[in-house]
């Protein structure tokens, strides 16, 4: 089995782990009241998904 002949250096470590970072996660704009929201997920704000109220939310 091949088995590194050379311990890797922290530089060259850290230049392949360069593009290990999280992603900032996808947003919308919900067409019904204009809050920000995840795409294909219900708006918090209002209940609607795609033009249509799928979840009651009271106004407190």
């Amino acid at each position: 089995m091949a088995v590194p002949k050379r311990r890797q250096s922290h530089s060259r470590k850290n230049k392949r782990r360069a593009n290990y970072k999280l992603n900032i996660p996808a947003q919308s704009v919900c067409p019904e009241c204009g809050e920000i929201k995840q795409p294909h997920r219900v708006c918090s704000n209002c209940g609607s998904y795609k033009g249509k109220t799928v979840v009651n939310i009271d106004a407190d």
